[in-house]
């Protein structure tokens, strides 16, 4: 049996939109600009924070983004169907946990509380959290699509009796 076929021998032409990975890609490089940004401004009228001098987390889950967004692209012309659902149900809990972040970060700055700074958020940790709200959308997005797994595909004809 041809691999681009399925179990009745027609050729399965059904591909995830990509609207869903546009929208995680765009959430994902928004994201990676917010350490570049401002995150906290001490009291004690010192020189603001960056995501980068906050905390090692905040490039660090942005680099992480970026991978995944190589590795979506990737599943995405791999795939027959142009989605790897797995994958892109990682990203979107990624994307989620970096949402989280942003907001406990936002409610309570971090990367200053050893040393007993009085922290203020700044406009990055805002662009962090839009970023990875988009993401994590947009990943949803994304595995809300049709799946590159086969045996789900040759399953439900079968239970059709097609």
């Amino acid at each position: 049996m041809n691999a681009s076929k399925g179990s009745t021998g027609t050729h399965d032409t059904r591909r995830a939109k990509s609207t869903g990975l546009a929208v995680a890609g765009l959430g994902i490089v928004v994201f990676n600009i917010s350490p570049l940004l401002n995150w906290v401004n001490p009291a004690d009228d010192a020189d603001p924070r960056t995501g980068y001098e906050t905390d090692s987390l905040v490039p660090f889950i942005a680099y992480l983004g970026l991978g995944l967004l190589v590795a979506l692209i990737y599943a995405g012309k791999r795939a027959r169907r142009g989605q790897h659902r797995g994958l892109t149900l990682v990203s979107m809990a990624v994307g989620i946990a970096a949402t989280i972040q942003c907001l406990a970060f936002a409610l309570n700055p971090m990367g200053g509380l050893e040393r007993g700074d009085d922290l203020a958020t700044d406009l990055g940790v805002w662009v962090g959290f839009l970023g990875a709200a988009v993401w994590a959308v947009g990943s949803y997005l994304l595995a809300k699509e049709i799946e590159g797994d086969d045996h789900d595909y040759d399953t439900h004809r079968t239970h059709d009796g097609h």
